[in-house]
């Protein structure tokens, strides 16, 4: 099984990035006429991390992820799961594979119960001719493996029967979570999890998240919020300009540097190998050129007349 040649970016390994990702791609381009929103990035998530994918509004980090999730078609480029090339057509395909996105408006029935959503799309049948015949849902069922879906995430619901439209912000979008975790075979895909939501409920789906991470499942969260995203994340992947231009730890860099990194006001060297030590040079040039402006200057001796004689 050859593994897909990495292009030059700052990738800062971690405890995770041993063996091969569970999904992978390389030079994926997609273009809209004449605008490329993915312009040949990289990607690799590994197993049992959480994987933050960050970038300015237009970096083209939904098209990728929309990419990986089967939604948007590469005009280039390879996506891989599990080290084997895939070609996802639809959402439907990559939800086939294991693959469960949790979108930022949740996708769920509000006027249903808990254990309806959790279940939407994939209803359990009774048992006989009932099920095969009459094509009766296992209500009860659903509600039992519900509860257990929920449980296992410590979610605090306890009636699987009450609608989702009575629940808060936070447990709504803990129903979604548990909803992916539920079906989820490979990873999960959480688009802006805390967006319209408060200090205690996002404190409440960042432990989810982790929770979800524990449980043997990687987790690729595409955020706008720095402290969120390092509260939780393993590695820290950089978008910009359609392409992947870093991959940081938390505990390799702070927020000012990945903000820098995201919006380009840092330049890191690998972006110019052909400067060597570019981001040393970019951190020391204004300082040196400071040093410079603060040195006082020689006064010039003047320079004695043409033809005079000393």
């Amino acid at each position: 099984m050859s593994e897909i040649p990495q292009t030059g970016t700052l990738n800062v390994p971690t405890e995770h990035t041993t063996g091969t990702p569970i999904m992978s791609a390389r030079g994926l381009v997609k273009r809209y006429g004449n605008v490329t929103a993915i312009d040949g990035a990289d990607f690799d998530l590994y197993p049992g991390e959480i994987l933050a994918v960050i970038g300015d509004n237009g970096a083209g980090k939904s098209s990728l992820i929309k990419a990986l999730a089967g939604a948007v078609i590469p005009d280039q480029g390879e996506i891989r799961l599990d080290g084997e090339p895939v070609h996802f057509k639809s959402p439907l395909e990559a939800r086939r594979a294991g693959i469960e996105t949790v979108y930022q408006d949740l996708a769920v029935a509000p006027a249903m119960d808990i254990a309806t959503n959790i279940f939407l799309g994939r209803e359990k049948r009774r048992a006989g001719p009932l099920g095969s015949v009459l094509r009766m849902v296992d209500k009860r069922g659903m509600k039992k493996e519900a509860q257990q879906h929920m449980a296992d995430l410590k979610i605090g619901i306890r009636s699987m029967g009450q609608a989702v439209e009575t629940l808060s912000g936070g447990q709504r979008q803990g129903v979604a979570v548990a909803r992916s975790a539920a079906w989820a075979r490979k990873l999960v895909i959480m688009d802006e999890p805390t967006a319209a939501l408060g200090v205690r409920e996002s404190a409440q789906v960042l432990e989810l998240i982790k929770r979800v991470r524990d449980n043997g499942l990687p987790v690729i969260l595409i955020s706008h919020n720095m402290p969120h995203v390092f509260e939780v994340a393993d590695r820290i992947h950089i978008h910009r300009l359609g392409k992947r231009v870093a991959v940081v730890s938390p505990q390799s860099h702070t927020m000012h540097e990945v903000v820098g990194i995201m919006t380009g006001a840092v330049v890191h060297d690998i972006e110019h190998p052909e400067d060597g030590d570019g981001a040393a040079a970019t951190a020391e040039t204004p300082a040196a050129s400071q040093q410079q402006e603060q040195q006082p200057q020689q006064p010039q001796q003047p320079q004695p007349p043409a033809g005079s004689q000393t």
